[in-house]
């Protein structure tokens, strides 16, 4: 058996979509490009993506910059609820907010969850790997608040912009670690902030 070795995982939000969600803007190919070129070097593996056309096409048009690098389409990068929390989990300053904004959206998909967690995280059986997850903003904030060992409810309030990029690192030897989040320096500054909520952005 092969020693135990770092898994470092690459998330990025989808392209700037269309009011619909089925297709990327004009803005939002160009995020998704620009993405592809600052990722050129990394000696990714693979490259997972959501089912939904903007995932896909997102990750797509970031392959074309990775030649050999293959394309995965995985249900567990989709777009979808990671969590409920009860009421008592929360805080109550934010309790009626968060559960107010969640009752838009179908119920949590705990399969999906621990589907996600099993692929995408923890440390590799054999060699360094290098994997990019081209999903939604949901997923983004339950794996950032799973490498924090933050609570449960804590993915919430946690905002990702399109094609912005983070990385978490899954060591043997140390607890995962997010080295970077919602990095949008290779973004020039008309393609920053889309898909960020108004209030929210600097």
């Amino acid at each position: 058996m092969g020693q135990t070795m770092t898994r470092y995982l690459y998330l990025a939000r989808h392209g700037e979509a269309t009011p619909g969600g089925d297709a990327l803007t004009g803005d939002g190919r160009r995020q998704a490009a620009l993405l592809g070129e600052r990722l050129r070097n990394v000696p990714l593996s693979a490259i997972h993506h959501g089912p939904l056309p903007r995932a896909t096409q997102t990750a797509h048009l970031i392959g074309e910059h990775l030649p050999g690098v293959p394309l995965l389409a995985s249900e567990a990068a989709g777009d979808y609820t990671p969590y409920v929390p009860a009421k008592d989990e929360l805080p109550p300053e934010f309790a009626a907010r968060f559960l107010g904004f969640l009752e838009q959206f179908p119920d949590a998909q705990h399969d999906l969850t621990a589907e996600a967690m099993r692929l995408f995280t923890d440390p590799v059986a054999e060699g360094t790997r290098h994997e990019l997850v081209v999903t939604h903003n949901f997923l983004i904030g339950w794996l950032v608040r799973a490498a924090m060992d933050a609570p449960k409810w804590r993915w919430l309030g946690l905002n990702h912009c399109n094609a912005a990029l983070t990385v978490i690192r899954y060591a043997p030897d140390r607890p995962s670690s997010v080295l970077f989040y919602n990095d949008m320096g290779h973004l020039p500054a008309e393609l920053r902030w889309t898909g960020f909520p108004p209030e929210l952005r600097e």
